[in-house]
């Protein structure tokens, strides 16, 4: 990045607790006092917003969330507000929108916030809803659960190529809700997981869709997450006026975004004659490490990843490298992505174990990358963390973002 993006501050709601009263509008301003705060700004510092949300039209009948932003306080009054839509990913985006704002210096500070609603219509019907991000008409249908049964099909292109044991699914499962016990923030955190939940019993891990079983799936939740991001040039200022050596401020390091066909058999289909399942995710881990200075994985410290179902996890293991195309089963078997491993992958508890509001979770997990280099993660904290990644996915693997987090 020519001109540094530094992460001042941020804060995530409790994505244990239903949206409160006041819908969006009490989620944005919780997000964004909180993140003002944290970062010790006012709202008359911030000059530029950025918001994601998929779905918000359809599950609460509420559009215009710049408005709702900008009803937070009198001095956001003529605050330019954009909001951004990439199904899943929509978090991600306001934020590499916000930055390539602030690299081509229009300006210095943008909060960037996302939020979801989903709990308020019961779950089937936000299954239904949110099938709008997939091709109506084509993939997706009235009524159809469309998510599990694409995630399986992802299941079972890497069965075909590779082979697949239900036991590697189940085991990024349980590593990932068991990472969320020490989160406080985690929608899972206080569950009551019996004996074997993550195994192959149909009665207490009961079949999905094929390989997928319950525990192997996400949850959708409320929630809403904000960070403030600000130049090198600010950012300096900043912290000279609180007496912070500007190199222990978080950056945004590096970046990659990359988009593929909605159609899953279309993805298939571009990547039959390649070791990689979706040489359009690889690409867009692999330019954010590029980006960072980085020469591959391994100098990563952390890595948050999209992990809606077990099987979008596995698919970052050998995408982000950590494994040989088709291999992410040794990075289960050996450790490394477990919280003392190698390279800890949702030490948060990922989407599995921490809930997945859509619109908020590509900013909680840049939030967490902030919180994890700069040892701010409490009882999840990697030790040592300098350097994290995310991977946040929308549709089925249709818009890709990674974002590389650092400190010099």
């Amino acid at each position: 990045m020519t001109e540094p993006v530094h992460i001042l501050g941020g804060w995530q709601s409790d994505f244990a607790e239903r949206a409160p009263e006041g819908g969006f509008f009490s989620l944005l301003e919780a997000a964004t006092r909180g993140a003002l705060a944290d970062a010790d700004l006012e709202p008359a510092d911030i000059e530029v917003a950025h918001i994601g949300n998929l779905a918000g039209e359809l599950t609460a009948f509420q559009a215009q969330l710049g408005g709702l932003l900008v009803s937070i306080d009198p001095a956001f009054m003529g605050l330019p507000t954009s909001r951004h839509e990439a199904a899943c990913a929509s978090g991600s985006l306001a934020a590499l929108a916000a930055a390539a704002e602030i690299e081509a210096r229009r300006y210095d500070v943008a909060l960037v916030a996302g939020a979801e609603i989903l709990r308020n219509v019961g779950g089937l019907r936000a299954a239904e809803l949110l099938s709008c991000a997939g091709w109506a008409g084509e993939d997706a249908f009235d009524g159809d659960n469309l998510w599990p049964r694409l995630f399986a099909d992802v299941a079972d292109e890497y069965d075909r190529r590779y082979g697949l044991a239900h036991e590697h699914l189940g085991r990024i499962a349980e590593v990932n809700f068991a990472n969320a016990r020490f989160n406080p923030n985690a929608q899972t955190r206080n569950w009551d997981i019996e004996a074997g939940a993550f195994g192959d019993d149909d009665d207490i891990n009961p079949v999905v869709d094929r390989h997928l079983r319950k525990m192997d799936c996400g949850r959708i939740t409320d929630g809403s997450c904000a960070v403030v991001l600000a130049s090198g040039v600010y950012t300096e200022r900043w912290a000279r006026r609180r007496g912070i050596d500007v190199d222990s401020i978080p950056r945004l390091k590096g970046w990659g975004h990359t988009t593929a066909p909605t159609l899953l058999p279309d993805k298939f289909k571009a990547s039959q004659d390649d070791p990689y399942v979706f040489p359009h995710v690889r690409k867009a881990a692999t330019d954010a490490m590029a980006r960072a200075g980085l020469r591959g994985p391994r100098e990563l410290d952390a890595i948050e990843v999209h992990d809606c179902f077990s099987i979008s996890e596995y698919a970052a293991i050998d995408h982000f490298g950590l494994t040989p195309p088709g291999k992410s089963w040794q990075a289960v078997e050996d450790g490394t992505i477990e919280r003392d491993g190698e390279v800890p992958v949702n030490p948060s508890g990922g989407l599995l174990g921490m809930g997945h509001p859509v619109g908020a979770t590509g900013v909680r997990m840049m939030l967490d990358g902030a919180k994890q280099v700069t040892g701010r993660a409490g009882e999840y904290q990697v030790d040592g963390a300098r350097n994290a990644a995310t991977l946040n996915i929308g549709g089925s693997f249709t818009t890709v973002a990674s974002i590389v987090v650092g400190v010099d």
